[in-house]
Formats: C-alpha cells, structure tokens, sequence
C-alpha cells in the first residue's frame, strides 16, 4: 500500500479522482440524453443531474487539493468578470446579475 508524507493512501485518491471524473462525464451523458428528448416534464430530472454535476466538481475539487471556499471565490471572480467583460449571457439573458445576487445572499445565511 503507498502512502504519504501525511499517511494519506495515494492510491485510494487517485482512485477515486478517476471515480468522480467517471461520475461527471455520466452525468454530462445523461443531461445530454435528456436535453435531446426535450426538457418538457423533465425540470426534476434535469435538476438532480445539475445538482450532482455541481456536487462533483466540489468533491473532486477538494480531492485534487482546492478547498471549497477558494472554488466558491474562483466562481464568484468568473461571475464578476462575466459581468464586467458583459458576456453574451449576461447581455443577453443577465444570468451573471442574478446569480451573483444569489451567491452574494446565500453567502450572508
């Protein structure tokens, strides 16, 4: 069995990187699936997928070294910078605003 300086079992976390990039590329599938049937009647489906693409990438940024707080400051900077280079989504639709707002509320609960 390898280990680490600190004990950690090296090849259990590249086991379960491998995992979690499995489990995203799944999910990416199954979104993809779904969006081509047509999202009517599926708006639960398709939020539990999104909801566990998101899980994913914080688990698997946690397992490659990221801590969660410095991805939610890296989404907040793209956020913040799709605003101010006004994306076409932001132009467009003004996603950016809005979800900046609710990142900005949900960080002060």
């Amino acid at each position: 069995m390898s280990f680490d300086n600190n004990g950690i079992d090296i090849a259990k976390n590249i086991k379960i990187i491998e995992w979690l990039k499995s489990e995203l590329l799944s999910s990416l599938a199954s979104l993809f699936e779904l969006l081509v049937k047509g999202i009517k009647g599926r708006q639960e489906a398709i939020g539990d997928i999104l909801a566990n693409i998101i899980l994913v990438t914080y688990v698997l940024a946690r397992r490659l070294g990221m801590s969660y707080s410095n991805l939610d400051m890296r989404v907040n900077d793209k956020i913040k910078l799709g605003v101010l280079e006004d994306h076409k989504i932001e132009s467009w639709f003004g996603d950016l605003s809005e979800l900046k707002k609710h990142m900005d509320r949900s960080s002060k609960k």
